[in-house]
């Protein structure tokens, strides 16, 4: 599914405008009959509504909702957050349909600002349509006061569009900020919806269709979506019934050093979770006892070692281990010792496999991170925000500022695959393509999840998957596993094995139809 900016959504509404006959009018009245829908339904045994209404098209959306709710034989109170001089022509005559419907529409300015407070902490639902996509900065005065109120009441709140305080594009919220139980979206979802920390404000989000022509929604040139499990189970290769091992292919894993033993396992064990048929294990000749004693289905193999970690002449060893396989997997474990930096420098200018780099094959990468541009075949790259950091010189609360962004930049600069990790996963391709990936949990905040998912990711190569559609596929699976072993235990004491052993139950659920995080309102 598309996701659109502030920006893209504007166009839409443009083109369905000129291109198509659709006047905004009737768009915004489609946009509030869906809020009014999702309002009845979220809270059944409601019947008074406070409305929280801007002058723009989101309180305009709003209007036409406290209208419908009006028709149906609620009470509701409209806290006009404007003077009605500053309407636009369209908006003054959504609201005067309002009043006449029995709407009680009420300007809030300072002196009134106590007789609102009072009615949003006795209402039974609120829905904010305070500010829409077109909102920047930091909500502040009598919209500060309102969007408090509205949070400090015990009425759940629905938001029309994004949550009031939300910055539409990056997700970030500077000062007061709508706390939704659910988000009713208009046309595609919002990217602010969908990165923290707005998705934190956003609740559940419902998609509402309000007819925009197909076409608009689904144009090429808007370069984000949202990872659904169609999508997921549309890349999923087939298990034909005459298969044997080798049909699902080989993942060389180069992982491990002292004190780091666990992780070759756990992206071994990643990759066969996802369905790989086959995995060798190369780890440093110091750990190998160690890892062998405890594989079973992983064929661990030793690499040529120095002071407990991957020595001189690795790659040797590596490149014959290679040869059959589809695709490697590094990283994991290694250390940052100076053969390991020899090690991924030549797999990048060597290997004619697809490369899934991760942890310190990344870090000994800083001083040329480059070279990832330079490399032979394809690469995925799995950096966390501080891996992300040192690999572009960015500090990390910039990162967290724009992650989108910064995932574009750091696929467009490195040539590379970019699975940017934490909360909400962004995958970004070289050309510019992005995806955002709503599964996983804080539960999975734990050390060795992001060595399964570096397995999971090479497993889906080995099986023919492109590598970004394995990235984004394979994260999204990663975290619905997180997800589903957290709806069993709960979320403390999550384990990477846990979530590794629940990957085919995810596999399972997105090709049984699984409905993903998201609700489409049709």
């Amino acid at each position: 599914m598309r996701v659109a900016t502030a920006a893209e959504i504007r166009e839409i509404d443009r083109r369905a405008e000129e291109e198509y006959g659709l006047p905004g009018a009737v768009l915004m009245e489609q946009a509030g009959r869906r809020a009014a829908e999702v309002v009845r339904r979220e809270v059944p045994a409601a019947r008074r509504c406070v409305v929280l209404a801007g002058k723009g098209r989101n309180g305009g959306d709003g209007l036409v909702a406290s209208r419908h709710l009006a028709a149906a034989g609620w009470r509701v109170e409209v806290l006009l957050a404007a003077r009605e001089e500053e309407l636009g022509p369209d908006i003054r005559q959504t609201l005067t349909r309002a009043r006449a419907a029995g709407v009680e529409v009420m300007p809030v300015t300072s002196p009134a600002l106590a007789g609102a407070e009072a009615l949003l902490s006795t209402a039974d639902v609120i829905l904010d349509a305070l500010f829409g996509t077109g909102f920047r900065g930091t909500l502040v005065g009598i919209a500060a006061r309102l969007v408090e109120a509205a949070n400090a009441a015990p009425a759940p709140i629905v938001a029309l569009d994004i949550p009031s305080g939300v910055d539409a594009d990056t997700g970030a919220v500077r000062g007061p900020a709508i706390t939704a139980r659910t988000t009713v979206t208009i046309g595609l979802p919002k990217v602010g919806l969908l990165l923290y920390p707005g998705a934190g404000r956003a609740g559940r989000v419902v998609v509402a269709d309000i007819g925009y022509p197909r076409p608009l929604l689904e144009d090429p040139g808007l370069r984000t979506r949202v990872v659904t499990p169609a999508m997921v189970a549309a890349q999923l290769p087939a298990r034909p019934p005459d298969a044997h091992k080798g049909t699902f292919g080989r993942v060389v894993v180069v992982a491990g050093s002292v004190g780091f033993t666990g992780a070759p396992s756990l992206c071994a064990l990643g990759a066969l979770r996802v369905g790989v048929g086959l995995v060798t294990l190369a780890v440093p000749e110091a750990v190998y006892p160690i890892v062998a004693a405890r594989e079973v289905e992983a064929m661990p193999s030793p690499l040529p070692g120095d002071d407990g970690a991957i020595g001189e002449g690795a790659w040797e060893r590596v490149r014959d281990l290679a040869a059959g396989a589809e695709v490697i997997a590094a990283g994991p474990g290694l250390s940052r010792r100076p053969p390991v930096a020899r090690l991924v420098r030549a797999m990048l200018a060597e290997s004619p496999l697809p490369l899934v780099l991760d942890a310190d094959a990344l870090n000994v990468l800083a001083e040329d991170p480059d070279a990832l541009a330079r490399a032979r075949a394809s690469t995925v790259v799995t950096p966390h925000p501080g891996e992300m950091s040192r690999l572009l010189g960015l500090p990390t609360a910039r990162i967290q500022e724009d992650r989108l962004a910064v995932a574009r930049e750091a696929a467009r600069r490195l040539r590379s695959v970019v699975v940017l990790k934490g909360a909400r996963t962004v995958v970004a391709g070289p050309e510019g393509e992005a995806y955002i990936v709503p599964t996983g949990n804080a539960g999975m905040a734990t050390g060795g999840m992001g060595d399964v998912l570096t397995g999971v990711i090479a497993g889906l190569v080995a099986q023919g998957v492109a590598p970004l559609a394995a990235a984004w596929a394979g994260a999204y699976l990663h975290g619905l596993a997180g997800d589903l072993v957290a709806e069993r235990l709960g979320q403390a004491g999550l384990l990477a094995r846990e979530v590794a052993d629940a990957l085919p139950l995810a596999r399972r659920a997105v090709l049984e139809g699984h409905p993903g995080p998201l609700e489409v309102l049709q």
